[in-house]
């Protein structure tokens, strides 16, 4: 199976010129599976709410059905965010297509620091679909700093976690290594370059998207600030072997008899 990830700069306020990008970059593209990052139809930062609401889209809506046609093209599956709109709420959402059209989406859990002004909490859990008999979940930026996230996606049988981000935090990178070794798991994170500022807020981000494999170890990693696009190849039964040792397994060992959460 072949994973991909697309690091790039979404240019805020102008979905067309990102989707040109998009398309431009992943023609004739030869993977299962790519990662885009978070809100990378519109980038990040928005002054109001009410602008904001004037770049959300209906899902499935016009932008994801023409990353549908980019799909079908080239016969691979997107992970990718973006501000998704139903009713009256707004929602940080990233969503999955594939040659066969619209898959799922999933509304962010954990929202990050003032993105609670501009989005509501979703409120189901990240779905699990099917790619090349691949089993994905998906995650969005913050989500990282949870480790019930990725562990949930994990105990469901998720080979792979599609994380979508527009990481801030200089660790975070760091932590999936921990969060694979932990969950004995694939990671695709497809995070973004660049800055924006407004006002007096300014985010510089990360860049340095990676994928890692059960073992923690990173298989393909960008630089900074860079565009990128990087695919490799993995072999999913890897994430379905829990052993550390001979007598211990990560999922069975737990003391869930012990352990309390509240």
């Amino acid at each position: 199976m072949k994973l991909g990830l697309l690091q790039f700069f979404p240019v805020r306020f102008n979905v067309e010129e990102n989707l040109q990008f998009i398309e431009s970059s992943l023609e004739g593209c030869e993977a299962d599976l790519i990662v885009l990052p978070e809100m990378a139809l519109t980038g990040y930062l928005f002054p109001s709410r009410e602008i904001l609401s004037k770049y959300a889209e209906e899902v499935p809506g016009p932008s994801v059905k023409r990353l549908e046609k980019l799909c079908k093209k080239f016969h691979f599956t997107l992970v990718f965010g973006m501000p998704e709109k139903d009713g009256g709420n707004i929602y940080n959402s990233a969503v999955a297509v594939g040659p066969d059209g619209y898959i799922t989406k999933y509304r962010k859990l954990h929202l990050f620091s003032d993105e609670k002004d501009f989005f509501e909490r979703g409120k189901e859990p990240p779905p699990i679909f099917e790619v090349a008999k691949a089993k994905v979940g998906i995650l969005i930026c913050f989500d990282w700093i949870f480790p019930e996230a990725a562990r949930m996606l994990a105990i469901l049988g998720a080979d792979i976690i599609a994380h979508t981000s527009n990481l801030v935090l200089p660790y975070a990178q760091s932590a999936v290594v921990t969060r694979c070794i932990e969950n004995r798991i694939f990671w695709v994170l497809a995070n973004r370059t660049g800055s924006e500022k407004e006002g007096e807020k300014e985010y510089v981000y990360t860049g340095m998207s990676r994928i890692v494999d059960p073992y923690g170890r990173v298989l393909v990693e960008c630089l900074p600030e860079d565009p990128s696009l990087a695919i490799v190849e993995i072999e999913p039964e890897m994430a379905r072997n829990k052993r550390i040792t001979p007598r211990n397994d990560i999922f069975q060992d737990r003391r869930t008899d012990v352990y309390r959460l509240q």
